[in-house]
């Protein structure tokens, strides 16, 4: 009885030690190593991408237990580049992301899942004064020290918004309903 009790307790300490494992990120914004990327189809011929230039966030990531995850990020939409001055002007205006308006876009995560290799990462958009639920689908490329006597961890993940779903009601055409994300984020560690 005593070899019983001693063993549950000891599995008890390992399974909340085990749990306990949850590390903080900033993004690495500093460094250049994080990407807000997205590409939208132009009249069906090709594809427009663009970058959001000024972003923070962090995230917390416990390879145990996805569910301790979090993830928050503030996008600057002023910050927005297609390499494409005159479009780029058109795409902050009251047209699609109004940024006089509505300078920031947020993503806070509500749950994450472990999904085979991936995590989805559900969670609340903001953007252009509107907030709905999106899924990201999120996958560690690497985790480890770096150089200089830290932790870093990242990620890449992709997803897609419905233009209309966020007040954006400009009709670019039946193959240009739908923004495809593209995140690349690198975290370094908090001490």
């Amino acid at each position: 009885m005593k070899k019983s009790l001693l063993g549950l307790t000891f599995g008890a300490l390992l399974f909340t030690t085990g749990s306990a494992v949850a590390a903080d990120y900033v993004i690495d914004k500093q460094g250049q190593h994080a990407f807000v990327n997205f590409r939208i189809q132009h009249l069906g011929y090709s594809w427009v991408y663009g970058t959001f230039r000024d972003f923070d966030g962090s995230f917390t990531f416990d390879e145990k237990n996805p569910a301790a995850d979090k993830v928050n990020v503030t996008i600057s939409t002023t910050s927005l580049d297609t390499n494409h001055a005159e479009r780029d002007k058109h795409l902050r205006s009251g047209d699609f992301l109004n940024v006089a308006k509505f300078p920031q876009a947020t993503f806070t995560s509500t749950e994450v899942k472990k999904d085979g290799d991936e995590l989805d990462i559900t969670g609340n958009l903001t953007l252009n004064g509107v907030t709905k639920p999106i899924t990201l689908e999120a996958k560690l490329i690497g985790k480890g020290s770096d150089p200089w006597g830290g932790e870093r961890a990242g990620f890449e993940a992709s997803g897609k918004i419905h233009l209309k779903d966020f007040n954006i009601t400009k009709d670019l055409g039946p193959a240009s309903q739908d923004v495809e994300l593209i995140i690349s984020v690198e975290g370094v560690q908090k001490k």
